[in-house]
């Protein structure tokens, strides 16, 4: 017997416009999408489509101007920041593609930082494993000015999974590699994906990345322009 999958992410009717100077621009039109928990999905589009504004909305980074997002049973479209920022810190994990590494942190404690302000007592045990994980063991004493860009970028992903976030958003990934060292680095996110069941939601602009995924949203303009209004395309 087939069991329902379970919804982790719903956003329905997003909108999301900012002032400027003659009046108002709207980023996002009429963003509804449904994302069950433990899938791989990309959003996809060129730059300045408006895929980081909607990352950013459905990980709770900023809120809609209308419509809903819930993660999980979180309406995040209701909440304060701090209440935003506590679900995130317990729920939630990043990879950027400029790393945000802490330059005056060695790569463990960059790993374990995280965890360390979470009050997981065993953050030092569980950032030097996720180093082994990510083959970086040797590298756990080094600043990120000691390290490749590949490198930085896997002790931005142990980062992101030291916590054991139920869902990790990924905007770009890859884009400030070379071609060898990012796909090392996408296979270890969906490496983690299915060994973790961490829902996984990559931005990116790269259609090979994208196809790697369960399923595509593809954006232009701020709007889906997948053929139906949900913007779900199946992609293997």
């Amino acid at each position: 017997m087939m069991t329902t999958p379970e919804v982790h992410i719903k956003a329905t009717n997003l909108a999301k416009s900012v002032k400027v100077a003659d009046g108002s621009l709207t980023i996002l039109h009429d963003i509804s999408l449904t994302i069950n928990r433990g899938e791989s999905v990309a959003i996809v589009g060129a730059s300045g489509s408006g895929k980081s504004t909607l990352l950013s909305l459905l990980a709770g980074l900023d809120t809609p101007s209308e419509g809903e997002v819930f993660l999980g049973r979180h309406p995040l479209h209701n909440l304060s920041e701090d209440k935003r920022a506590g679900i995130r810190a317990a729920e939630v994990g990043f990879v950027f593609q400029s790393f945000l590494l802490l330059p005056s942190l060695t790569a463990l404690e960059n790993v374990t930082l995280p965890a360390e302000l979470a009050g997981i007592k065993d953050a030092k045990a569980r950032g030097a494993a996720l180093l082994q994980q990510v083959g970086l063991a040797a590298r756990a004493d080094f600043f990120p000015s000691q390290l490749s860009g590949g490198e930085q970028q896997r002790v931005a992903i142990a980062r992101a999974f030291i916590t054991q976030p139920a869902v990790l958003f990924a905007d770009e990934p890859s884009a400030n590699l070379d071609a060898q060292t990012g796909q090392k680095v996408e296979d270890l996110l969906f490496k983690l994906n299915k060994e973790q069941g961490t829902t996984l939601i990559l931005v990116t602009h790269n259609a090979e990345l994208a196809a790697r995924c369960q399923r595509q949203y593809r954006m232009q303009a701020g709007r889906f322009v997948n053929k139906d209004n949900e913007g779900l395309a199946d992609v293997g």
